[in-house]
């Protein structure tokens, strides 16, 4: 039961409500340089390592293509919290064999297991124009 409306004075499992709508808002920019950008809102599916990913942003990389994904190494090396074997359109995903961030844009699937992090909310078509060596950058939005 909520007693007052101000929301930085209640908590759960000592976390102030405000505190978990932040972290639960994440929100991040991917850019590819010259093609455009796109937005994405990170989620609870794996949330050790969402929050590894958000605290080392901004993170720039070069692209890699496989079908309709484009992925990028990173040095965060990190071990599987919650993989799954399949993606959607839209999925931002941590691969911990490359270690290696991946977007999918269609109907490719991962190679193998990956961990979700969060989803593209708006520009996901600029992945359709990346190329392989591309510049991406990820910020805070």
């Amino acid at each position: 039961m909520i007693i007052s409306a101000d929301m930085s004075r209640f908590t759960v499992r000592g976390e102030s409500n405000r505190n978990r709508m932040d972290r639960l808002m994440r929100m991040i920019e991917i850019e590819i340089l010259g093609k455009g950008k796109s937005l994405a809102k990170l989620d609870e599916r794996n949330p050790k390592i969402r929050e590894a990913f958000f605290d080392s942003l901004p993170i720039e990389g070069t692209t890699n293509l496989w079908g309709e994904e484009v992925y990028f190494d990173v040095a965060m090396q990190m071990e599987n919290e919650n993989p799954s074997l399949s993606a959607v359109a839209g999925d931002i995903c941590y691969w911990s064999p490359g270690p290696a961030f991946c977007i999918f844009f269609g109907k490719t699937q991962p190679y193998s297991a990956v961990n979700h992090i969060g989803k593209v909310t708006a520009g996901l078509e600029i992945f359709r124009m990346a190329e392989t060596g591309d510049r991406i950058v990820i910020r805070r939005r």
